[in-house]
């Protein structure tokens, strides 16, 4: 027989904040719990189980309509690997973009903090280059 659970020790085990889970719940990506009668949330095996995987695919950086795709793949077992693997990717080639940008941010960061002297000077090229206007 499946342990319930109630969703404190849900939250405790897998890692998931309650109010977390409730919005999970809200937003449909975690089947609604049962209710005792007297109104408390009690999670199976299945449920602790897809709040693990949302947390892991959340720590990827995965969006809540990715990660509902990727959920819907794991619990259809006639799913083809390769939707999974394109996910996957495209996903990835997301996170390489936003890793250029930074690099470029820091940069760019980098030098104005340089021509900085950081004293008692009011002359600062840190805020005249966020000043500068640029067509681009």
């Amino acid at each position: 027989m499946d342990k319930l659970v109630t969703i404190g020790k849900a939250a405790s085990l897998t890692g998931v904040s309650a109010k977390m889970i409730r919005y999970y719940e809200e937003i449909g990506v975690l089947k609604e719990a049962n209710r005792t009668a007297s109104g408390y949330r009690l999670y199976n095996q299945g449920q602790l189980q897809q709040l693990g995987f949302i947390r892991r695919a959340r720590n990827l950086g995965f969006s809540m309509t990715e990660i509902q795709s990727l959920l819907n793949f794991w619990l259809d077992t006639d799913r083809e690997s390769r939707d999974v693997k394109q996910l996957a990717l495209s996903h990835l080639h997301e996170i390489n973009e936003k890793i250029v940008e930074l690099e470029q941010m820091r940069e760019v960061l980098q030098k104005l903090a340089d021509k900085c002297d950081g004293d008692d000077s009011p002359d600062c090229p840190i805020l005249e280059g966020l000043a500068q206007f640029s067509s681009e």
